[in-house]
């Protein structure tokens, strides 16, 4: 069942209140503004999608929710121009500035896939003024082994970069896992997807590179969400390869109030599916 309809882009437009940019040294976070209702809801994408991905969300959600949908760093219109990684003070700064600028005080927040980890930040540096915490099959929650050692050794990062211009070493990586079978079939084919032109392979390392250090204790991140009371709200595809829903128990147990819902949905569709299940409430 979907959620478009013929005049859906129109809808969209009518109800797009502003786009607008934070500036934070030289680098831009950008974000759109869309719906009319009294509960603020921050959402985050997942990678290779920008904010116009929450279009479909505006008819369902627009009259009770004012959505705040943003382009991560080398994502649509933001920019992070710093040589260094995205620290999660950074991130905090920088939400600081859009709340002040946005007059936000109470807020509800999601992420979905890498946008997990962006809205992790956000629990992280303001728990007080959350209410509600969504994870759409968030990373974040468990971090692969092959991110870590792509990431952290300088060595992996030097030869996740040449991969770059030399997309050779990333295929002849591939049919090694896939003859080896160390990786699901599933999770190999999505890779080759997100990597298959040069652009999409630097947005890939500089996502994982520049994101590195948004990583998270679940037991703090449990500890804040029960003693600020935030309820949080996780759904997860039955078919997904990418985010399994096995790998979610750990913070699930730890949290008091929760609900967690296994969506019949794969990866990339479950955004589409979650506004039509009644998840999203205040």
């Amino acid at each position: 069942m979907s959620i478009f309809t013929p005049s859906f882009h129109k809808h969209w437009l009518k109800l797009l209140l502003k786009e607008n940019f934070i500036d934070y040294g030289n680098s831009r976070l950008h974000y759109a503004k869309a719906g009319s209702g009294a509960y603020p809801l921050l959402l985050f994408h997942g990678f290779g999608q920008n904010h116009k991905v929450f279009e479909q969300w505006v008819q369902a959600l627009g009259n009770k929710y004012s959505l705040f949908a943003f382009d991560l760093f080398f994502h649509g219109q933001s920019t992070w121009a710093d040589r260094h990684a995205l620290e999660k003070n950074h991130w905090k700064e920088i939400i600081q500035l859009f709340l002040s600028k946005e007059k936000l005080d109470r807020f509800s927040v999601l992420g979905f896939s890498l946008g997990g980890k962006f809205a992790l930040s956000t629990v992280e540096a303001f728990p007080e003024k959350i209410t509600t915490l969504y994870l759409l099959a968030p990373d974040g929650v468990k971090t692969s082994p092959w991110y870590n050692l792509a990431t952290y050794p300088l060595v992996g990062r030097y030869f996740f970069k040449s991969m770059i211009l030399k997309p050779g070493r990333l295929h002849a990586i591939v049919k090694l896992l896939r003859y080896l079978h160390l990786v699901d079939k599933g999770v190999l084919r999505f890779a080759e997807s997100q990597m298959n032109t040069e652009e999409k392979r630097r947005r890939v390392y500089y996502s994982w590179v520049y994101f590195r250090h948004l990583k998270f204790s679940l037991p703090m991140i449990a500890d804040l969400l029960n003693r600020h009371r935030i309820t949080l709200v996780m759904a997860v595809g039955n078919y997904d390869r990418i985010i399994e829903a096995k790998n979610m128990s750990r913070l699930l147990r730890l949290v008091t109030n929760h609900r967690f819902e296994i969506v019949e949905a794969g990866h990339n569709d479950l955004l589409e599916k979650v506004p039509l299940l009644g998840l999203i409430k205040n």
